[in-house]
């Protein structure tokens, strides 16, 4: 059995490649379709296309957040003198010694461990480097993707035991909406002969072809059998549709629509307290189960 997929999740990866720390974070969250936002450093904008063909390849529905972080690792020894400022820094000191003549001239030391005289050498990737950079971050990515894809399959998995207990209690109400006496042929028929009564007083001199539509007006209307065989039909389809598996969401979502449609038909024609009652259940299930497709791929 193919297992269906949440939209929600969450999920990481981190690594290091050419003196640099990176990791990815992306979130996932219902959409009605794919909505992609990718944060990514600066300086890194041309892996904007890449990641986004990559997720599409992958998954199918999802409002998704991505970020990238980059930080570079301080390599050992990579400093350099910050010449501004300790050009400031002798200016300073020439203005001391006019007024103070006797002092002594700072040591090598002591004007290095001054704040902003050393400061870490910019490093630059070559294109090696860089290049190699991408493809780790990329590979980071699958990686991250793959574990996103793990998580809503999980959530998925709880999701098809929720919803398989939610079609077991539509089909119950069918059932139990089936088997009530007012549903019965020779129920149905007492109503009509109780209504045909009341319309023969009401116009007395109604034609007996118009009695005869009327009389088989209101058997339509009475019967609800049709709409229960449909709703089965659903039960059956959305059934289906779970051991398909994958990408169904719309397609479930589409079967609630037809759920309820036929559930307020039955509410409509109802001409039996009960069968009202179980119709209005039947509605409130449906309602249940469609707040759960709602979260599904």
């Amino acid at each position: 059995m193919v297992s269906i997929s949440s939209m929600t999740g969450f999920a990481a990866a981190r690594g290091e490649e050419a003196s640099y720390a990176w990791g990815w974070e992306i979130k996932s969250v219902n959409a009605k379709g794919l909505d992609v936002r990718c944060r990514l450093p600066s300086g890194f904008e041309n892996l904007d296309g890449p990641v986004r063909e990559r997720i599409r390849n992958r998954i199918k529905r999802g409002n998704l957040a991505l970020t990238l972080t980059l930080r570079r690792e301080q390599s050992e020894g990579a400093f350099q003198v910050n010449r501004g400022a300790l050009d400031r820094v002798f200016q300073l000191l020439e203005e001391i010694g006019q007024r103070l003549p006797d002092s002594r001239p700072p040591s090598a030391d002591g004007l290095l461990a001054l704040k902003g005289v050393l400061e870490p050498a910019d490093e630059t990737l070559d294109e090696e480097g860089r290049a190699a950079l991408e493809a780790a971050v990329m590979d980071g990515l699958e990686t991250a993707l793959a574990s996103l894809e793990e998580m809503r399959e999980s959530e998925g998995e709880r999701l098809a035991e929720v919803l398989e207990g939610q079609i077991g209690e539509i089909q119950r109400l069918c059932g139990e909406a089936g088997g009530l006496a007012a549903m019965q042929p020779g129920a149905i028929r007492e109503r009509l002969k109780d209504q045909v009564g009341e319309l023969i007083e009401a116009v007395p001199a109604l034609p007996e072809e118009r009695l005869a539509q009327e009389a088989a007006l209101l058997m339509v209307k009475a019967d609800v059998r049709e709409e229960l065989d449909r709703l089965m039909a659903h039960v059956a389809a959305a059934r289906e549709l779970l051991e398909h598996g994958k990408a169904v969401g719309r397609r479930l979502d589409f079967l609630c629509q037809e759920f309820n449609r036929e559930a307020n038909t039955l509410c409509s024609k109802s001409i039996d307290i009960e069968l009202t009652r179980l119709g209005l259940d039947l509605k409130a299930a449906v309602e249940q189960f469609r707040e759960q497709v709602q979260n599904i791929e």
